[in-house]
């Protein structure tokens, strides 16, 4: 059994991840601000600390106490459009978070780390899949704090090779999450499509629909949709590959490999809750690209894993979730 330390273990992927993590055995001990998660998204015993990482002194102390062998680095500012408002405030939360993370577990022996990516890494692409050799251009300051943050990984393992040790690391890109493994995990924030919708609904408007004129089937967005509980099973198949495999160097993406468009996600929202409230066309935003769907062909052959609940369940189990946080 490895104990991780779990950054951002209290949000809403980082609580899947670490039900996971125990759920395959392992030991977990999380980090959290708290400022999108919540301490009763944890099992009762998972030791938590309230703090950022940020805060060397704090995770020095956690890695020692908890005798620590691995890092899941998901703590993160993600609001692409605050990025860009805030550009320097990103890479001071972001990077300089994972600086000092990979400081402490470098000079505390730790040497697995696994990091929450992003599909962002790519930015505007025209490709019908995106593959791991894709171009990466982001287009925000959080994509590129990701980008970046991959750099620095890949660094320090570089760095720890020529020293003659291991550094195994997993940069796992996530293209569209979505779902609840249960109601009390579900995302509590509308900041992407399937929850923007739920919250339209729930104030008895209109869900908006950005562009139909795009190269699409149906002349909207088409996304790669990824359940949460997935997810997570996909940081455990990384975190248990670099136990096994200590000089590990892993870039994936983390997708489904088929996308449905925006029209599609929204049918089927109205379908499982009954409401009718048909969407609206409004102009199109700048930057979305036409389609975004992973190859997720690398992760199945590195992790031997591969997503398995589809659209529907993400549906269904997101809004039990919503509903749960929010009265309804």
């Amino acid at each position: 059994m490895t104990t991780w330390l779990v950054t951002g273990g209290a949000g809403y992927i980082g609580s899947h991840v670490t039900r996971a993590l125990l759920a395959a055995g392992e030991g977990v001990v999380v980090v959290d601000d708290l400022s999108t998660g919540a301490k009763d998204r944890l099992p009762d015993g998972v030791p938590v600390e309230i703090a950022k990482v940020h805060d060397r002194a704090v995770v020095e102390q956690l890695i020692r106490t908890h005798h620590v062998g691995g890092v899941i680095h998901i703590a993160a500012k993600k609001r692409v459009g605050e990025s860009v408002e805030r550009p320097t405030w990103y890479y001071e939360e972001n990077l300089e978070g994972l600086r000092t993370l990979l400081d402490v577990a470098v000079a505390e022996g730790v040497d697995k780390f696994v990091f929450s990516s992003s599909a962002a890494v790519y930015g505007e692409v025209d490709v019908d899949l995106v593959t791991e050799q894709t171009e990466c251009t982001p287009a925000s300051p959080y994509g590129e704090t990701k980008l970046v943050g991959e750099w620095m990984i890949k660094g320090v393992a570089r760095a720890r090779q020529l020293a003659g040790q291991d550094f195994g690391y997993a940069n796992l890109r996530y293209f569209n999450v979505a779902g609840a493994g249960a109601p009390e995990l579900g995302d509590p924030v509308a900041l992407n499509l399937i929850p923007m919708v739920f919250e339209k609904l729930e104030a008895g408007q209109h869900p908006l629909i950005f562009g139909d004129d795009y190269a699409s089937p149906d002349g909207t967005c088409v996304r790669d949709y990824i359940h949460v509980a997935d997810l997570a099973e996909a940081h455990v198949a990384a975190a248990l590959r670099l136990v096994r495999d200590p000089g590990t160097a892993l870039t994936l993406n983390l997708g489904t490999g088929t996308g449905a468009s925006v029209k599609e996600v929204i049918t089927t929202i109205l379908d499982h809750t009954g409401i009718d409230l048909p969407p609206v066309i409004v102009p199109r935003r700048p930057g979305d690209p036409a389609r975004l769907v992973a190859s997720a062909d690398l992760a199945r052959a590195e992790l031997g894993w591969s997503a398995q609940r589809d659209l529907a369940e993400m549906i269904s189990s997101a809004w039990a979730g919503w509903r749960l946080r929010h009265g309804g």
